[in-house]
């Protein structure tokens, strides 16, 4: 059974439903969609213990206000944008329960350019093509296929067990930090070879500046140019996600979530999936460089991207060892070691 959870007093400026994405589809001209930052959204999901690809709200630069309609636990994670709970600080990266009544805000961008707020039970929304995110230009998923608006009410799935919900954390070495320059691993090619070495050496070398064109399809570079051999169109191809595309005017994009299928400009390079949600929580100003790793390097900073999140997910999954008034004791006797566990500690 769904519930009515929140009431939009304000949308922000660009809040949609997003999930994992629309797969399978492209060979149709449907891009994937999804969140642009994936990693935030699986965090936020295995905190309150909802399935990984769960809908969330993917939240641009300034937030919206949402009025609580009823008793629920939500995660923010991403981009700090000064979450508030009714005027007061609330917390991020971790589970926080919300009462009826209560109203949830942003305050401003401190960090990051987007922050996913999940609840328990996911955000239920009808699937389009199986996926619940939506794709603005064609109108799909979400509600209508479009951002939110003042008004729209959202509804929440049934939750398995909110016992033990509230105030779980993820561990501060698996929260990233957003800064204003970004680096950047990429692995060269599939259209490396229409470069001339100049021009590799340029892409490789150079600082790049986000550009006021950026997107959820893709992010405009502006900095030096990079000279291709012969000219700047192939004959079109898929594209996939991160691919860094080089237009005949020489300056850089990098292809994001809801990127074209196909292409018919040559690509540079590939950012790696682990630095993807660097390149999602960029925004105009921020500066950039690129890195080239092989394509070994990639695949072993791809498990343990997938590692970390795996941790997380059993952790959450474990009870505490310990409560807050407890302390264990190793003694010694007789030359045994024991442990002794006494209660009403500080």
């Amino acid at each position: 059974m769904t519930v009515e959870t929140f009431e939009v007093l304000e949308p922000g400026m660009f809040t949609t439903i997003q999930n994992l994405g629309r797969h399978g589809y492209q060979q149709y001209g449907i891009p994937v969609s999804g969140a642009m930052d994936t990693y935030a959204l699986r965090v936020a999901n295995i905190l309150l213990g909802n399935e990984e690809g769960e809908a969330c709200l993917e939240i641009t630069l300034i937030g919206p206000q949402l009025k609580v309609l009823e008793d629920t636990v939500i995660a923010i994670t991403g981009a700090d944008l000064g979450p508030q709970l009714d005027k007061e600080p609330l917390p991020m990266w971790e589970t926080v329960p919300v009462r009826r009544g209560s109203i949830i805000s942003f305050k401003g961008l401190k960090s990051g350019s987007r922050a996913y707020l999940a609840v328990a039970g996911g955000i239920d929304v009808p699937e389009v093509l199986g996926s619940k995110s939506t794709y603005v230009k064609a109108q799909l998923g979400g509600i209508d296929g479009r951002p939110l608006r003042k008004g729209s009410r959202l509804r929440t799935g049934p939750v398995k067990s909110a016992e033990g919900l509230a105030g779980r954390k993820a561990p501060p070495g698996s929260i990233p930090r957003y800064n204003e320059e970004h680096e950047l691993r990429v692995v060269l090619g599939p259209q490396d070879d229409y470069f001339t070495q100049e021009g590799i050496h340029t892409f490789l070398n150079s600082q790049y500046v986000v550009s006021i064109q950026a997107d959820r399809m893709g992010y405009r570079l502006e900095g030096l140019r990079i000279a291709h051999k012969a000219g700047a169109d192939i004959i079109s191809d898929g594209i996939p996600l991160g691919a860094v595309q080089v237009p005949g005017d020489g300056l850089p994009i990098i292809l994001m979530a809801d990127r074209q299928t196909t292409g018919g400009y040559t690509k540079i390079a590939t950012v790696i999936t682990a630095d993807i949600h660097k390149v999602a929580q960029a925004k105009p100003g921020d500066k950039i460089r690129f890195v080239r790793v092989s394509e070994g390097e990639a695949y072993v900073l791809f498990r343990q991207y997938e590692e970390s999140i795996q941790n997380l997910r059993t952790q959450m999954k474990q009870p505490a060892l310990a409560t807050a008034h407890s302390a264990i004791f190793k003694v010694r006797v007789n030359g045994r070691l024991y442990e002794v566990e006494v209660e009403g500690i500080d």
